[in-house]
C-alpha cells in the first residue's frame, strides 16, 4: 500500500474543496436563474422574450461560459491532485462524466433552443407553439439544475473522505 505525504492530501483537499465551491457558487446562480429569470421569460412567448432585447437586454453567454469554464478547470484539478487516493478518484472521475454529459445536454439543447429565441422579432401576440416550445425548455431546466444540485452534493463525501483519511493517519 503506498502512502501519501501530508502535502498531497493538503492539495488534494484544497482543490476538492475548491471545486466544490465553485459548484455550489454555480448551483445559486442557476438556482436564481431559474427562480427568478426563466418564468419571466417563458411566461407569454414571444412578448416575454422583450427581456432578451434591446439596448438593456439580458445576455449571461458570457458570465455562463466564465463560471462553467473556471469550474471545469478546478474540477480536472481536483481529479489530478486525489489521483493517488484510494477510492476518491473513481468517483471524482464519475461525477464528473455525468457533469460532462449535462454540460453536453446544455450544448445540445439548451443553448441552441435560448440562442434561437432571443433572436425573435418581438411581437405582443403569444404563440401557443413557442409557449411550449418555452415550458419544455423551463421544465427541462429544472431537471438540469437538480442534476447539477445532486452531483455537486456528491462531492461532500468525498471531502470528507479526504479529510478523514489525513486525520486518521497521525504521521501525517
Amino acid at each position: 500500500m503506498m502512502t501519501l505525504s501530508k502535502y498531497y492530501y493538503q492539495k488534494a483537499q484544497i482543490w476538492l474543496l475548491i471545486t466544490t465551491a465553485v459548484y455550489f457558487l454555480l448551483n445559486g446562480a442557476q438556482i436564481f436563474e431559474t427562480a427568478i429569470i426563466v418564468p419571466l421569460w417563458t411566461s407569454a412567448p414571444p412578448e416575454s422574450f422583450h427581456i432578451f432585447q434591446g439596448k438593456y437586454k439580458l445576455d449571461f453567454k458570457i458570465f455562463w461560459i466564465i463560471a462553467h469554464s473556471i469550474h471545469e478547470l478546478t474540477f480536472i484539478a481536483a481529479i489530478i491532485f486525489s489521483w493517488k487516493i484510494s477510492g476518491t478518484r473513481n468517483w471524482l472521475l464519475a461525477i464528473f462524466i455525468f457533469h460532462a454529459g449535462v454540460r453536453l445536454w446544455t450544448l445540445l439543447y439548451f443553448v441552441p433552443n435560448i440562442v434561437e429565441f432571443q433572436q425573435m422579432p418581438y411581437s405582443n401576440t403569444i404563440d401557443q407553439n413557442l409557449l411550449q416550445r418555452a415550458s419544455q425548455w423551463k421544465n427541462l431546466n429544472y431537471a438540469r439544475v437538480g442534476i447539477f444540485i445532486l452531483l455537486s452534493l456528491g462531492l461532500i463525501p468525498l471531502l470528507n473522505k479526504i479529510f478523514k483519511l489525513k486525520y486518521q493517519n497521525p504521521q501525517l
